[in-house]
């Protein structure tokens, strides 16, 4: 009986043992299909986030191709109408207005192509209307300062003196509290006295 007990105590470790073998190769197996699929997951991962950059890329290539080609064709519209607007602001009696009015079109004069639409559109005439209507040196420099910007054509300047600028300026008092009220004044007679406009239209 003694024997018995010796002999099944092996057995019972090697089944133990076998059994500890097949949990280890167990997990061994699980260890290594739990890997390979996060590696596949990780790969899928990363092709699905290369597809949504490109796809990304690919729409903002699209969304500014397609409102640079919009901006092209609709611009030029709109700003032909803030220009008109800003002529407009020049109409009114408040000077707080006409002065919005002058600013904007002096923002807006940074080309021959501009400066003609504004001269076209009447605004030289405004800003001139201003000027000899102004009744205080803040309105006759937002006025001369616009008018300065638009002056860089001899196109432009055979235009207001045929409407009377050199006579409207000329005849504006002195500013001595405002340095740039007279520096305008000096810049735009000098222009037109180097086309020998300096007369009386």
């Amino acid at each position: 009986m003694g024997f018995g007990l010796l002999a099944s105590k092996p057995r019972g470790l090697r089944r133990a043992a076998g059994a500890a073998a097949a949990d280890s190769w167990l997990a061994y197996t699980v260890n290594v299909r739990l890997h390979l699929w996060l590696f596949r997951f990780s790969d899928e991962l990363s092709i699905e986030e290369e597809a949504e950059r490109k796809v990304g890329w690919l729409l903002k290539t699209i969304f500014f191709v397609t409102a640079g080609v919009a901006g092209y064709h609709f611009f030029p519209y709109m700003g032909d109408n803030l220009i008109q607007q800003s002529v407009s602001l020049l109409r009114v009696k408040d000077p707080l207005f006409k002065r919005m009015g002058a600013s904007r079109l002096t923002r807006f004069a940074i080309d021959d192509e501009r400066r003609k639409k504004i001269i076209e559109l009447g605004g030289a005439q405004e800003l001139l209307n201003m000027l000899s209507t102004a009744k205080d040196d803040r309105t006759r420099k937002a006025a001369l300062q616009a008018l300065d910007a638009l002056l860089h054509s001899d196109e432009a300047l055979a235009s207001m003196h045929q409407i009377g600028a050199v006579s409207i300026i000329r005849s504006l008092p002195n500013s001595p509290e405002d340095a740039e009220v007279e520096g305008f004044k000096l810049s735009l007679m000098k222009r037109f006295q180097d086309l020998r406009y300096d007369v009386p239209s």
